[in-house]
């Protein structure tokens, strides 16, 4: 393995465990009531923030006073609700405990992790050389994609599915995290 390639997990472990620390709290203080999205409505939260970043990319103003980096931590987190929406369906009711729901995202963020190491492994840290508007567009792409497969009812010719698209969301959102940290 390449020091490049151990510097990427290292960072991205870094954002990572920042994620999870703000899942994590939030968890603390809502429960898992995000087990009430609909893979729509964990869509349209996926967009919202991405196109937050684009505004602001475009912009550079901030009204909320929150920048680009907290929205990139959102992708991340709701990207891992995604996953874990996927595997369990969403439910009427706040119905895993902390303990499970932190065990779910743990579970999710190492497959997504994996994920990002070998496709990383293939590309050859091409990521690095890349301007974060590019994650943002790129993720922008994702999030249509996924619109449209659920359009679809989730009927696809082709398609690498709406799971495959989540963990590209999370990882070029956590490419954002890196590159804005540097």
């Amino acid at each position: 393995m390449s020091q490049s390639t151990i510097d990427t997990e290292r960072q991205f472990r870094a954002a990572m465990a920042e994620c999870r620390s703000l899942f994590e709290k939030k968890l603390h203080d809502y429960g898992a009531s995000w087990r009430l999205l609909r893979p729509t409505s964990l869509t349209d939260q996926l967009f919202i923030k991405a196109r937050r970043i684009r505004s602001l990319e475009v912009t550079g103003v901030s009204l909320v006073g929150e920048g680009i980096r907290p929205e990139f931590i959102a992708l991340v987190n709701y990207g891992l609700v995604g996953l874990i929406q996927l595997e369990k369906g969403y439910s009427d009711e706040a119905d895993v405990t902390p303990d499970e729901a932190m065990a779910l995202y743990d579970r999710h963020a190492d497959a997504t992790l994996q994920l990002m190491l070998r496709k990383n492994h293939d590309y050859g840290e091409a990521w690095r050389g890349m301007r974060v508007s590019s994650y943002t567009d790129l993720i922008l792409t994702k999030i249509q994609r996924v619109k449209e497969i659920e359009d679809l009812g989730g009927q696809t010719l082709v398609s690498e599915g709406i799971g495959s698209n989540y963990m590209d969301i999370i990882n070029y959102a956590l490419f954002g995290i890196i590159k804005l940290s540097e």
